[in-house]
């Protein structure tokens, strides 16, 4: 069956060979994370992963991005949606999207990798793990275009509780100089911040920070080689800066949260194109996968 034709996202479970299965124990063992890591994620809000891509890959995946950047892909309208404010001002924004898992057979599978699933499981603290959305970001060379100071849970608050996690991937080096994420350690446990353009205004979170947080404001930057990923809360502070130097930065981001989510909003889809779920009823669905169930038995 032509990809264009597949309905991916009634497929729970890789559709293809990009990525491994697990099939032993002693393969989870080695895509798990050690306990010192765990509690630095706790403790900081944020960690370093190891690499979880190799370099065929990163090149399945900039291909099918590619795809969708430049407009030749016949399943454009099935995105759940390109941010509004690069379709205004492509000169001045990052290219964002939401929804290729449903295009596009090498993201949908990356969602079920257990390089990603696995330490996933770990960090969230839950046996299974449920899939939420993803993300696509392209800064292009010599590019101004920045994500602002945000907290993921701001624009997501339509789930509750607030157990998400994202995972960040970079399919290129990810630098000081292209634009790297930086983390602001420990404000995770801070309130929940009012939203704002996530594209357009890197100073704006000046005016939401209380003094004792404008104190604890001192962002790190997250330098990863193309293929290494980055764990992070769903409160943690987190921002980038635009691209001045002469390649792209490109990332695909998965958003995981725990498989007992409810909705906190019956009254609208919680993602275009999607069922609408009546307040306090679990996530699930053909769109809110399980990617992941460490309760299986494993030879």
């Amino acid at each position: 069956m032509p990809a264009e034709c597949v309905a991916y996202k009634t497929v729970h479970r890789a559709a293809g060979s990009l990525f491994p299965v697990l099939t032993t124990e002693a393969q989870r063992l080695l895509f798990s994370l050690t306990e010192a890591q765990v509690a630095e994620y706790r403790a900081r809000g944020f960690i370093k992963g190891p690499r979880v891509l190799d370099d065929h890959q990163i090149a399945v995946l900039a291909e099918a991005l590619e795809r969708v950047r430049t407009g030749d892909h016949p399943r454009l309208n099935e995105l759940y949606e390109i941010d509004e404010a690069y379709t205004r001002a492509p000169g001045e924004n990052v290219f964002h999207f939401l929804g290729a898992w449903m295009i596009e057979e090498a993201f949908h599978d990356v969602l079920f990798h257990p390089a990603v699933a696995v330490p996933v499981s770990q960090l969230l603290g839950c046996s299974k793990v449920r899939f939420w959305h993803d993300q696509v970001f392209y800064k292009p060379a010599r590019h101004p275009g920045v994500v602002a100071w945000h907290q993921d849970y701001a624009y997501w608050t339509r789930s509750v509780p607030a157990r998400h996690l994202t995972v960040w991937i970079g399919l290129d080096d990810s630098t000081r100089e292209n634009g790297c994420v930086h983390f602001v350690p420990g404000s995770h446990r801070w309130n929940l911040l009012p939203k704002g353009a996530l594209l357009e205004d890197m100073e704006a979170i000046k005016q939401r920070l209380t003094r004792e947080q404008v104190a604890y404001f001192m962002p790190e930057p997250m330098i990863l080689r193309a293929g290494e990923c980055s764990f992070h809360h769903c409160m943690t502070l987190h921002g980038s800066y635009g691209n001045t130097s002469d390649r792209p930065r490109r990332a695909v981001v998965i958003n995981y949260m725990h498989p007992d989510s409810r909705s906190a909003d019956g009254t609208n889809p919680l993602l275009l194109h999607t069922p609408i779920i009546p307040e306090g009823e679990i996530i699930q669905g053909e769109n809110y996968p399980i990617v992941y169930d460490s309760s299986l038995r494993l030879a």
